[in-house]
């Protein structure tokens, strides 16, 4: 068994503070306000203020809640009783002096969990709380990156001694013939064993990762007439701004496309309703690339309640769209505030760093002076812990986890 990090909200593991709500409060379905809605001064329903999900909740629906879109207040208690045991693993050292020793010193032990949210998933379209099956044109497009990405670990130690990350690949002890080869696809889900350019590490690596839809950390709203901006906090430092046009114009040409795609918003009683088009073929959802499509609506269901419901479309992707909704709760903006200043050191200054250690790595492999630069793990998990807990069979893994059982 392979340990698996908390991906609980599409891709990426969003861990965050406790929430102090209690479980038992949870209402099973969104309240819509019956009264009078908040307005802003010139008269818009007012979404402004730092929103965030309390709770933790799986994007798709674990096997084992099949059928079921809500939990029991007993399952509640009994599944927070179970994940507050689970550990950090970040407290297991490796070999001192070792690859997995040094990586094992960037791990989630300052991190906590969120209680566990009453929903069985976040996706309540397909009824089966799963995100439909990809088209085969994208299927067969993640099977050559991985290909890639496993003829470059072929000398590595991660392939040899079937570390994480190397599952289904194979230890040749000599570097593969297809190192150099240039990209079929924008590279934005993989990290390929080299540093020939900024791309070969992915997007993470470049503080990029951040993707719409987002399903998870905080966000700022503010409003304007005729406009919404949204900050989006990611963690780690990584945050970035949205601003939604309300005012009727339209879309640019297709011939425009963003990093977020462009939106567009319009109010429909109390609830804004964005259209997201314009993607660029370098950013990446769940393998959704420049054809993506969002409808987005922001409904202020009570003073302290934003219901998010998103509709997402692309057919070149899935067999059909699929729909997810959150809910978000008003947090005190005296105390919980957002600096905006992006702070993520590694996408501002360290990539010219490990371009030019790749370059010397490389000279001094030229000069007899160290080892093959492709025998060296740049591209997967080398944390000593999760790899500790894999080769001692002491894997823990959230009941939340897509897929958990």
């Amino acid at each position: 068994m392979r340990r698996r990090m908390l991906v609980l909200l599409g891709g990426v593991a969003v861990i965050a503070v406790l929430s102090l709500v209690s479980v038992a409060g949870q209402a099973p379905t969104a309240r819509v306000q019956t009264g009078s809605a908040i307005k802003t001064s010139w008269g818009e329903p007012d979404l402004q203020g730092i929103w965030t999900d309390e709770y933790t909740t799986p994007l798709q629906r674990p096997a084992k809640f099949a059928g079921r879109e809500f939990l029991t207040d007993a399952e509640l208690a009994e599944l927070d009783k179970v994940r507050a045991t689970l550990s950090s693993f970040g407290d297991k050292r490796g070999e001192p002096g070792s690859e997995v020793d040094v990586a094992g010193a960037y791990n989630s032990v300052f991190t906590s969990r969120k209680h566990t949210g009453r929903r069985t998933s976040m996706i309540v379209d397909p009824p089966d709380g799963r995100i439909p099956p990809l088209t085969p044109a994208v299927q067969q497009r993640n099977k050559e990156l991985r290909e890639l990405m496993l003829a470059h670990l072929e000398a590595t130690e991660a392939c040899k001694s079937q570390l994480p990350g190397c599952e289904g690949g194979k230890y040749t002890g000599v570097p593969s013939p297809r190192m150099r080869e240039p990209y079929k696809y924008y590279p934005g889900i993989v990290r390929l064993n080299r540093a020939d350019g900024p791309e070969d590490h992915g997007l993470g690596m470049r503080c990029l990762s951040a993707q719409l839809p987002d399903f998870g950390g905080f966000r700022q709203i503010v409003q304007s007439p005729g406009g919404v901006s949204i900050f989006y906090d990611t963690g780690q430092g990584q945050g970035w701004h949205r601003t939604i046009p309300v005012d009727g114009s339209a879309h640019p040409p297709s011939s425009v496309r963003l990093w977020w795609g462009d939106s567009r918003g319009h109010w429909e009683g109390n609830t804004l309703v964005v259209d997201v088009t314009n993607f660029s073929g370098k950013t990446n959802f769940r393998g959704s690339t420049e054809n993506l499509h969002l409808i987005e609506r922001w409904t202020r269901i009570d003073p302290t309640t934003v219901e998010y419901v998103v509709t997402i479309d692309d057919p070149t992707t899935w067999t059909k769209p699929w729909t997810a909704v959150q809910e978000w709760t008003r947090q005190g903006g005296e105390f919980n505030r957002i600096y905006k200043e992006p702070r993520c050191v590694e996408g501002n200054y360290s990539i010219f760093g490990w371009l030019a250690g790749a370059r010397a790595k490389e000279q001094a492999f030229a000069e007899g002076r160290g080892p093959n630069p492709a025998t060296i793990n740049y591209a997967t998990v080398t944390n000593s812990a999760v790899i500790l807990a894999q080769q001692s069979g002491e894997e823990e893994v959230d009941p939340l986890a897509e897929g958990g059982e």
